[in-house]
């Protein structure tokens, strides 16, 4: 080989080396995936002790505000104690919320996954809004995408995102109340004073916890308890009471209200109050003390409960103000003249279907 083709072929060597080296240093680097990292930056588990306000809002229109007090959470809607535990978990899992893989950034395609802006009314996703004293956090939180995980879009931000864990948010103030009531279990209660909205009131008493059946008085003449137990399920109907929705109380209608007195055997007194409202059922409670033992039960009641209206469900309505008639034992029917009962409902009279004697019976047609 010549030294001429030999200087040659080092130099053409040289020349694809810096090419390869040129071309290598310009090609495109491909963009970092964001799997793995959080969803909202700098919202981390600390950083939630510093939210004072969430907000809740939906396309329709339906929203919720939750506010931070000195000890607790509050729904704005209401201005109702907020189920603190519920809102900490919501907090929780804004902060761990973590991205699984990207999904699309044309916004034509976020209604599929219910991540589009609220601005409409046909918006399926749900806004969170974290508010501290620096920033706030705004994320829409889409559809479910499994038992697990979900899909959201970090508001103002194109990019969508599959997410875990599965984040549940609600627009409806109902959602975040604190919905615990009230818990009288039914050994405490001595005795119950039932007004119903119509019909007549009555007692059921007891003498000592020992007693298992309440006994009724003012019983209407030769009538009778449908069991010894027929009011025991009254006495019942404060244990575990739960509210479905909260308003303030308003001025009572001088009709159609029930009225319960509940006593305890160590002298706690609740005077339920209850009228219905279209297909709610609401009561109201005023608690009162005849005993020093439960003074102090009864002023905790009275600041927890004074003022509001509660909606109940009607199974446990209907258990407070029961009416008398529920509690007896159904009447016979009355005989039929000459001592005979009458036929039972659907049954073929005597003398056949028309009534007639036996043996005759009316001519057909064209007879």
């Amino acid at each position: 080989m010549s030294a001429r083709r030999v200087i040659i072929l080092l130099i053409s060597s040289v020349v694809i080396v810096i090419l390869a080296v040129w071309l290598s240093s310009n090609r495109p680097t491909a963009r970092a995936t964001l799997a793995g990292q959080p969803v909202l930056q700098g919202l981390d588990k600390r950083a939630v002790n510093s939210v004072t306000e969430i907000r809740l809002a939906k396309g329709d229109g339906t929203k919720t505000t939750l506010k931070k007090g000195n000890t607790d959470w509050s729904v704005g809607e209401r201005d109702y104690p907020a189920d603190t535990g519920k809102v900490r978990k919501l907090l929780l899992d804004l902060a761990a919320l973590n991205v699984v893989e990207e999904k699309t950034s044309t916004p034509e395609n976020y209604p599929a996954l219910g991540v589009e802006d609220i601005t409409s009314d046909k918006a399926t996703g749900t806004r969170v809004d974290a508010v501290t004293s620096w920033k706030t956090y705004s994320l829409i939180v889409g559809k479910s995408s499994g038992a697990k995980s979900g899909y959201a879009r970090v508001v103002s931000a194109p990019q969508s995102l599959l997410v875990a864990p599965l984040i549940g948010v609600d627009a409806d103030p109902r959602r975040w109340l604190e919905h615990t009531l009230i818990d009288i279990p039914q050994d405490r209660i001595k005795e119950m004073a039932v007004k119903p909205a119509d019909g007549p009131g009555y007692t059921a008493t007891r003498a000592s916890k020992d007693q298992s059946d309440f006994t009724v008085a003012e019983l209407p003449k030769g009538r009778k308890l449908s069991s010894p137990a027929a009011a025991d399920p009254i006495a019942g109907s404060l244990a575990s009471v739960s509210l479905d929705d909260v308003q303030h109380a308003t001025l009572a209608p001088a009709t159609g209200v029930a009225h319960t007195v509940f006593t305890t055997f160590d002298g706690l007194k609740l005077d339920v109050a209850g009228r219905k409202e279209g297909t709610k059922t609401m009561i109201s409670i005023t608690p009162a003390s005849t005993a020093q033992a439960t003074e102090a039960e009864a002023k905790a009641l009275e600041a927890r409960l004074k003022g509001w209206e509660f909606e109940i469900p009607s199974y446990k309505y209907d258990g407070m103000f029961r009416s008398l008639e529920d509690l007896l034992e159904k009447p016979p029917e009355p005989a039929a003249k000459g001592g005979k009962k009458p036929p039972a409902a659907g049954a073929t009279p005597p003398g056949g279907p028309q009534g007639l004697p036996p043996g005759l019976t009316l001519p057909g047609p064209g007879k």
